[in-house]
């Protein structure tokens, strides 16, 4: 399998060639030369599988140079009940992301399937733990090391750092948004005192942490010299490692591949509901891609206008979903690659506009830049968007009706999930996060506290470990060559 980049200036290269980047050299995203196709008969023998064998039948699809053997060895490492601990009452940990069905009546469901069962209490440990075994993986293979360079709006980083804190030969750089994440999610990273983790507190939003990330991406001299690598979504492993909880929820969801199912995300840099369209494109059987919002609506504007709209980081909200406080998706251009039907040239130019210009337009109106917003649909994406009014009232809802509690992330995902139920189609709405990282509105939304997993229970307290600074490059590109000795 060969990976060729978005902007269509870079050579092909492998699986393992990319997985220690992010960004290909042309500033485009890899994907690969085509998606990989699931047949019949291989769901049908997936049913029986366990979480880790799924992944490897998924992952050796995508990453053919790096043998199967091994490939199960790092799955079977991975996805274990020790690992995904933190299990609400009643659910399996065996199962690694159970399905919770919340509501099943005329003829609609609606499912929660728990990802954040991880160290970090996020959906972000299902695809970064493996990340962390495979570049540990690779770069003992080579003898190498390696700096990653990444950006947070609040789970990333976490899951990132709890991923490769301690792992050989790696060092990690992490950018966050100051003072604008929970408080659990700030002490979760910055409690840490890793002597390769290093977390760094952005005065900006979180698209200043990511502007920066790409801008030292695309330094290619500064990259290669001080060996710098990405886990934000536009790294590609971690993708393909999300595509996997797809394929789970739909065979824990169905009996037969007759049956389809529909997805809910709440989105804000595409990464996540960009693993459920490449899992569509290899023929899993989903009928809607539901893309939940906040305040923060740049995405939701372009599944229902088609146009894509940046906003600047003064138009960005601090909202209490803040790990989708986002207003320029990154993964949006894999997407838009596709809808394009591949013209990596058209590509390029759209997205230098959205440099030059804050965005495009494919409505078809006159002067836009294009017609394709009608083919949309032919990929099963619509959008809905939650405030924070929403987000409160759907977890009273929930709390009040089901005796579960969800954080506000997920209460995004419900609440827009609710408003595009089909008959005889289960809804799944990917559970964010547990709701202790998001006390603060748990707290005005039920009266009491949420409930925290042990060893967990007095982590504001503990002592926090962290470097303020501003929004510039060569700042930072100074930080980081001063602490890597390269």
């Amino acid at each position: 399998m060969q990976y060729v980049s978005t902007r269509g200036q870079s050579p092909a290269q492998s699986f393992s060639q990319i997985l220690l980047g992010g960004l290909a050299p042309d500033g485009g995203l890899y994907l690969p030369v085509e998606y990989p196709k699931v047949s019949g008969a291989e769901l049908d023998a997936w049913r029986k599988l366990s979480y880790a064998d799924l992944a490897v039948e998924v992952l050796k699809k995508f990453a053919t140079d790096i043998p199967e053997a091994d490939l199960k060895e790092l799955a079977r490492k991975t996805y274990t009940a020790d690992v995904y601990r933190n299990v609400r009452a009643g659910e399996d940990a065996s199962q690694i992301t159970p399905l919770r069905v919340l509501e099943n009546a005329n003829g609609t469901s609606l499912v929660l399937q728990a990802l954040s069962n991880g160290p970090t209490l996020a959906f972000k440990d299902m695809a970064m733990q493996l990340l962390g075994n495979l570049f540990e993986y690779a770069l003992a293979r080579e003898h190498a090391e390696l700096n990653i360079f990444g950006a947070t709006s609040g789970d990333t980083g976490s899951a990132a750092e709890y991923a490769m804190r301690g792992k050989k030969g790696i060092r990690v750089f992490m950018l966050s948004p100051h003072k604008k994440m929970s408080a659990f999610q700030t002490a979760q990273m910055f409690s840490l005192q890793d002597p390769n983790i290093f977390n760094l507190a952005v005065q900006g939003v979180f698209d200043d942490c990511q502007d920066m990330v790409k801008a030292v991406s695309n330094d290619l001299g500064f990259k290669a010299r001080h060996k710098i690598g990405t886990v934000n979504s536009i790294n590609w492993a971690r993708v393909v490692a999300q595509v996997v909880y797809y394929f789970r929820g739909y065979l824990s969801a169905t009996t037969a591949n007759e049956q389809k199912v529909s997805f809910t995300v709440p989105s804000g840099n595409f990464g996540n509901i960009c693993a459920g369209h490449i899992a569509r494109m290899m023929g899993l059987p989903i009928d809607k891609l539901v893309v939940a919002t906040n305040e923060n609506d740049v995405l939701d504007e372009f599944f229902r206008t088609g146009v894509y709209r940046v906003r600047k980081s003064a138009e960005t909200y601090h909202t209490s979903s803040p790990s989708m406080d986002i207003s320029k998706a990154s993964n949006f251009e894999r997407f838009i690659f596709d809808l394009l039907g591949r013209d990596a040239d058209r590509v390029r130019a759209l997205f230098r506009k959205v440099e030059t210009h804050g965005g495009f337009d494919l409505s078809g109106k006159p002067g836009s830049d294009g017609d394709e917003f009608a083919k949309v649909a032919q990929y099963g994406f619509v959008s809905g968007k939650s405030v924070h009014a929403d987000r409160v009232a759907t977890i009273r809802d929930v709390h009040a009706k089901y005796g579960v509690t969800i954080d506000t992330h997920t209460a995004d995902g419900v609440k827009v999930a609710r408003e595009h139920l089909s008959p005889g189609v289960p809804m799944i709405v990917l559970e964010t996060a547990l709701p202790a990282k998001f006390n603060e509105t748990i707290r005005e939304a039920l009266g009491h506290d949420a409930e925290r997993p042990a060893g967990f229970e007095n982590i504001e307290s503990l002592p926090q470990r962290y470097e303020l600074m501003p929004a510039d490059v060569e700042k930072m590109k100074a930080f980081i060559a001063k602490h890597t000795g390269l």
